[in-house]
């Protein structure tokens, strides 16, 4: 009605300052924002999911000293989220932490990394005390079989009074995950959208032409349509290069033939890189990101285009790269960029075609991604990791294969693999429509393509399992029935059987009904008193059946906590401490600061001193050797740094021995055992030694060569802590002076290790 106050009046405000109006979905989630209720939010990539973020960002700001964490599962879609924030805000205003790079990390709007959550919250710390809302990006991350169980344990742990933003890709059971998420935080409600605001078309090219994958639909899913007949007639086998009717006609009838974005027509030869650059070019579906499944595939294609003579770019396109290339590289030791190939990078640059993977250095890849997103780069070769969420929008998304290899075996991509690499395709707000494109080659079944293309969502499945660091945290906190009825709440249990969750949210309800009694009996007196008892009693014997019923049915979680726990008392983490009790004792509560897959390992040589007599290059080395993980060409015994570092290796390897068969012997996961593949490499980088030297001893891109340099550093980071926290643990005054040494040790590492192109990747 006229001049009836408005139930949401922020939204309004946010809304009326959008300059387009909001979607059904993002009105709702905002609107749910401000009635005080989390929000699990699930729809296509581009679709907008990020505004819900956004306004969750203007409600923080709105109350008094609030603040707001935004998380996101990798560093680059941190720094990029972080630039994003302070260009809006202002850079006083945003923080970041990422383990390697801490920023006004006291800023009310902090963008960090979800692991750096998961510590904060297991350190108690104070930031969580003044925490409005969490912002959880890429949520369905939680499936991750190596870190999905991080955001787990936030959502379990996370102070009750921060709201939570989980923001995920469409899942086939996001109702599922919501439903747990209110299960175990209580108001949260679940906003689903299949809707993509901007229509995705299905193609493949093939060596005669770009051919829709559906006909007599709307192009984009199968269920809306029929398969190409055209398609179906070249099952047999891709089509073979001859004269077609067209080969022989000069001046506007070859040029017609290019509209339609036919590549060359070549003998006998599968369709390349370049004939793909053509066609897209010829179709008008700049600027595109071609998926290929290895690095060394992207750098081929990109050169194979460079060789063919493949030019997307005007002359003032070129002079406007150059100049954005050179301002990024500004600073850096020309002899460094001698050795990473500047200056042919550049070159392809300025042709508007580049690289994307892991093997680059960071800020190769940040230039890329700046021009890409300036429409200046037309042309990505990318791995799959460029679908995980970073900002690239493009008109056309290609994939070259419908296979790929998953360290041990080629095999087919799901539809959830697929539909994050077209996802990226069409972006509101830039395109119109988007298209996905498939690479035509001998054995594709387009039925199958059409069923892939057609299932847009895919389920999320936990990979939540209990590890040493997580059981002396949750001890050092709560009971051992506590800490199991805990474990109980966890999405894992949750999908594995429901009910025992809402029996362990029952259980948690009663047992603090029985509190209330037992403090009401204390106070009684006479018959009251009795009568108090009396019901105290019944409810002791429901609340001990309720265990019951959970331990009959619970499973693997709780049991692995349990043989996680009977280890790590054997080896003096954890003392028994009555029926119902457990002590974390001193060298538990250092563990408690130690996180990734070798957390107990590295207690234990910290423990029995193993690592004395390294200087802090081999420390440096050591690290490496604990956080690398080995690529499948990695074979064969890797050269070991001079010094102590061979002794000291070879006696950490003696206690991951130790410890593999003592989890073996408890039933528990084995882990990987430590490598030094990059350990001479990250030697010489800490001793002074150059680039070049280093990059040929490591075998391996620059960009892969920092990435490990930042994992060494994140590690040296919390052993460059452990000295304080050892007098916090209650550790004996000569061990505590020892790991204190050890702390300096690390800072002098961390120092060598943080130079030259790692410290200005720190940043990218």
């Amino acid at each position: 009605m006229t001049g009836e106050a408005s139930s949401h009046p922020a939204l309004d405000h946010f809304a009326a300052g959008r300059g387009y109006p909001l979607d059904a979905f993002q009105r709702t989630a905002c609107e749910r924002l401000e009635e005080g209720r989390s929000v699990l939010v699930a729809a296509p990539t581009g679709s907008g999911k990020t505004t819900v973020a956004e306004f969750a960002v203007v409600l923080a700001r709105r109350e008094r000293d609030a603040r707001i964490f935004y998380t996101a599962p990798i560093k680059a879609l941190s720094n990029q989220k972080f630039h994003e924030l302070c260009a809006e805000y202002g850079e006083d205003e945003v923080g970041l932490l990422t383990g390697d790079v801490n920023v006004r990390g006291d800023a009310p709007i902090v963008v960090m990394t979800t692991e750096v959550l998961r510590n904060m919250i297991y350190a108690d710390s104070t930031a969580l005390s003044d925490l409005a809302f969490v912002v959880l990006d890429e949520v369905h991350y939680l499936g991750d079989r190596f870190r999905g169980a991080v955001w787990e344990e936030i959502i379990l742990h996370l102070p009750r009074t921060a709201r939570i933003v989980a923001l995920s890709a469409t899942v086939s059971n996001a109702e599922e995950f919501g439903d747990w998420m209110h299960t175990v935080r209580g108001d949260t409600d679940v906003i689903l959208s299949e809707h993509r605001p901007v229509p995705l078309y299905q193609h493949v090219l093939t060596s005669k032409a770009l051919l829709p994958l559906i006909v007599d639909g709307d192009g984009e899913l199968a269920s809306r349509g029929r398969v190409n007949p055209e398609l179906r007639m070249l099952e047999g086998g891709p089509v073979r290069g001859g004269r077609s009717a067209l080969d022989g006609r000069p001046g506007r009838d070859r040029r017609r033939e290019r509209s339609r974005g036919r590549p060359p027509q070549r003998r006998g030869r599968r369709i390349s890189h370049a004939d793909v650059a053509r066609a897209l070019d010829e179709t008008g579906l700049m600027p595109a990101i071609v998926f290929v499944f290895s690095r060394n595939g992207c750098d081929q294609a990109v050169n194979q285009c460079l060789f063919e003579g493949i030019r997307l770019t005007t002359r003032d396109e070129r002079d406007e790269i150059r100049a954005v290339a050179r301002a990024a590289l500004e600073g850096m030791n020309e002899d460094d960029l001698r050795v990473l190939g500047v200056r042919e990078w550049i070159a392809g640059l300025e042709r508007g075609i580049a690289a994307h993977h892991a093997g680059l250095l960071p800020v190769f890849k940040t230039v890329v991604e700046r021009l890409f997103q300036r429409r200046l780069v037309k042309l990505v070769f990318a791995t799959e990791t460029l679908a995980l969420g970073i900002n690239m929008p493009a008109r056309a998304v290609v994939i070259e294969s419908l296979e790929k290899f998953n360290g041990v075996e080629r095999v087919p991509l799901t539809s959830g693999e697929y539909t994050q690499l077209t996802g990226r395709a069409g972006r509101r707000g830039i395109d119109t429509e988007g298209h996905a494109v498939v690479v035509w080659s001998d054995g594709v079944d387009v039925e199958e393509l059409a069923q892939l293309a057609g299932a847009r969502a895919f389920p999320v499945r936990s990979s939540f399992r209990p590890t040493p660091n997580m059981a002396v945290n949750l001890l050092q906190r709560l009971s051992a029935t506590r800490a199991r009825e805990t474990l109980e709440l966890s999405f894992a249990q949750f999908q594995a059987d429901r009910a025992v969750v809402d029996q362990a949210r029952e259980l948690r309800a009663e047992q603090e009904s029985l509190a209330g009694y037992e403090a009401a009996v204390a106070r009684a007196q006479g018959s009251d008193r009795k009568r108090w008892e009396d019901r105290a009693r019944k409810l002791r014997r429901r609340i001990e059946r309720g265990r019951r019923q959970i331990a009959s049915r619970t499973g693997t979680i709780t049991r692995t906590f349990d043989r996680v726990v009977e280890m790590l008392i054997e080896l003096d983490y954890l003392s028994p401490a009555g029926s119902d009790a457990i002590d974390v004792t001193p060298w538990g509560g250092l563990l408690r600061r130690i996180y990734g897959e070798r957390d107990l390992l590295v207690a234990e040589c910290l423990r029995r001193d193993v690592w004395a007599g390294l200087d802090a290059a081999g420390f440096a080395a050591l690290c490496c050797a604990l956080s690398y993980e080995p690529r499948r060409d990695d074979e064969g015994e890797p050269r070991l740094p001079g010094g102590a570092f061979a002794r000291v290796y070879e006696s950490t390897l003696d206690v991951w021995v130790e410890l593999d068969d003592l989890a073996d012997r408890h039933r528990l996961p084995r882990t990987e055992m430590p490598h030094a593949g990059l350990a001479a490499a990250m030697h010489a980088w800490a001793s002074g030694r150059s680039l070049e030297r280093v990059l040929e001893v490591a075998g391996c891109g620059p960009g892969d060569f920092v990435r490990w340099a930042k994992q060494t550093i994140d590690l040296l980071d919390q052993l460059s802590q452990l000295g304080a926290g050892a007098h916090e643990a209650g550790i004996d005054a000569a061990d505590a002076e020892r790991l204190e040494s050890l702390s300096r040790l690390a800072r002098d590492a961390k120092r060598a290790v943080r130079r030259g192109i790692v410290e200005a990747s720190s940043t990218s």
